[in-house]
């Protein structure tokens, strides 16, 4: 095993590995702290007492309650659901790199309309919305800039990167709320505001770092600017622009589109959606990208993070900051599995054996829960009441962080990995915001219905976890069936693997003998080719032998 992974390792060039990749991952890799503040600083808002006291929260009923809290932590995904929108009707016109400048400053703006709502519902909800408006482009232009801008031997840890970063931004949001709960009076209005700084000023520092980013080369291509592309990609690879290396990759690039171009003569919206949905190849991806999303959102992993303060109190943690502290660790241990699995797990052990792995802890964490807590319903705020039910319910809490770890190296990381990767390049930017609007759809109707599953009338507590163990066990199922193996490919080379017959596409693995791109391919059409020539030859010399001798 070891001697595999050093192979693969010793592949994979050095010149892509130096301070430009740095730059760029940290630009667009960083973009995932957004999303991870948010949910944080939303999770421990929720149950400080000076933002119920100042919302009204402490006055409503159980079901009102329940109502608000869904809309407050759900509405930033009709937000990103119409980002998702303006990525694509953007994406294409005005490059990747201008509109990575206007979502960082939707993420501004957002972030200080809600902060300075002043008890008034309304406001919260605005400003909530034009913040989930720049989370929603995040979601796809950086992953879509890290894909195409890095070398494929490091294109799985620069995009996994995007969600390892996601948990960072869940570690400084927990704690900045449990610093601000610990030191400053629930009476106080400010205690749940001051928080919110803290996703203004990485706002700040990366529309800054951006004035020096490139624009995707593959990007350029794409609009004709072939001079400035290979400018660019000798600048991201470290190799002089006669390099033979960096000449293939351009090449590669060209071919794609030169391919697209002889049965496509338009770049527009209708012709790319024809493109996804007439071709058998194209409908597959599209099909694994959507199922990807689905069994994503349902799994129950991200309301975890997002409600995770009652969760724990759920499970029989007590007090206001123990809830939060816990919740802290949590993002740590989501951040610590995130960025080993990014580093040294997905490009070695490939992208579908390490979304399995992480599915599978997953599972067991989610059926322990929902066995927990049939045997001990009322373990809410510390309510046990024997020896056996209080290490029951510190396992529950343990399997609990067991579920963030196998979400943070399997779906997390693998939604956006999935949709950078196999959609083709005239139709990528379409094809990802149509996923990331079906993504962020089912993410609001989770974290909707999350609060409303929990009542009595409903799932209950119990009932919650059982479902997300059904879905969790459904995801593993399809994996394994339908799910190729991408790593080592380049964005190019994976149009090979949809072009197999469908029902062979999900048994696909990149390293095995399987076809492993286009030149082996067409080598082996031609191989046949021969055969079948050199058969029909024989056929015919045969025949006229026989005529000869009758």
């Amino acid at each position: 095993m070891l001697g595999y992974f050093k192979e693969i390792l010793d592949s994979a060039p050095r010149e892509p590995l130096n301070w430009r990749l740095y730059y760029i991952i940290t630009c667009f890799g960083f973009m995932g702290v957004a999303r991870g503040l948010d949910e944080s600083l939303v999770a421990a808002m929720l149950i400080q007492k000076s933002f119920v006291h100042d919302f009204g929260l402490d006055l409503m009923s159980a079901s009102r309650k329940a109502d608000v809290t869904g809309n407050i932590t759900s509405i930033v995904q009709l937000g990103s659901l119409a980002g998702a929108l303006i990525a694509f009707i953007m994406g294409d016109g005005v490059g990747r790199l201008w509109i990575a400048r206007e979502m960082c400053t939707m993420w501004l703006v957002g972030v200080i309309v809600y902060m300075t709502s002043d008890g008034q519902l309304g406001w919260l909800y605005v400003g909530r919305f034009i913040l989930g408006i720049g989370l929603g482009q995040m979601s796809i232009v950086a992953p879509m800039y890290l894909a195409e801008c890095a070398e494929k031997s490091v294109r799985g840890f620069a995009v996994s990167l995007f969600g390892a970063t996601e948990y960072f931004g869940m570690v400084l949001g927990y704690f900045a709320s449990y610093g601000a709960a610990v030191h400053l009076p629930n009476s106080y209005s400010k205690q749940w505001v001051i928080p919110q700084v803290v996703p203004i000023i990485f706002a700040a520092i990366i529309l800054a770092l951006l004035a020096y980013a490139p624009e995707s080369p593959r990007y350029l291509i794409n609009v004709g600017k072939e001079e400035r592309a290979a400018e660019v990609l000798s600048c991201l690879r470290g190799l002089p622009i006669g390099d033979p290396a960096l000449s293939d990759e351009l090449s590669d690039i060209r071919a794609q589109l030169q391919q697209e171009n002889s049965v496509r003569l338009s770049t527009r919206s209708v012709s790319a959606m024809k493109e996804l949905v007439s071709e058998p190849g194209n409908r597959y991806r599209l099909v694994v990208a959507i199922t990807a999303q689905l069994l994503t959102q349902w799994s129950g992993a991200s309301n975890i993070t997002l409600y995770a303060p009652e969760f724990f109190a759920i499970l029989g943690v007590p007090g206001h900051n123990q809830k939060l502290l816990y919740t802290a660790i949590l993002g740590i241990v989501k951040l610590v599995a995130s960025l080993l699995f990014a580093i040294f797990v997905i490009d070695l052990l490939g992208r579908k054996r390490s979304l399995m792995a992480g599915i599978s802890l997953q599972f067991v964490g989610m059926l322990y829960i929902a066995v927990f807590l049939t045997v001990v319903p009322s373990a809410t705020d510390g309510a046990v009441h024997s020896p056996s039910q209080r290490h029951a319910s510190t396992a529950a809490i343990a399997f609990i962080y067991l579920c963030g770890t196998g979400y943070a190296i399997g779906w997390n990381s693998m939604q956006y990995l999935v949709n950078a990767e196999i959609f083709p390049l005239r139709a990528r930017a379409l094809g990802m915001s149509g996923v990331m609007v079906l993504h962020f759809a089912n993410r609001y109707g989770a974290n909707k219905a999350l609060p409303e599953m929990l009542l009595d009338r409903a799932l209950q507590p119990h009932g919650t976890f059982y479902f997300f163990a059904a879905v969790t066990a459904l995801g593993l199922a399809w994996v394994w069936g339908f799910l190729p193996e991408l790593a080592g490919k380049s964005l190019e080379e994976t149009d090979a693997v949809f072009e197999l017959p469908w029902y062979k596409i999900g048994r696909y693995r990149s390293r095995s003998e399987n076809m492993p791109d286009r030149e082996n391919a067409a080598s082996v059409m031609s191989n046949k080719e021969r055969s079948e020539d050199a058969t029909r030859d024989t056929a015919v010399d045969v025949s006229r032998r026989m005529d000869d001798r009758g």
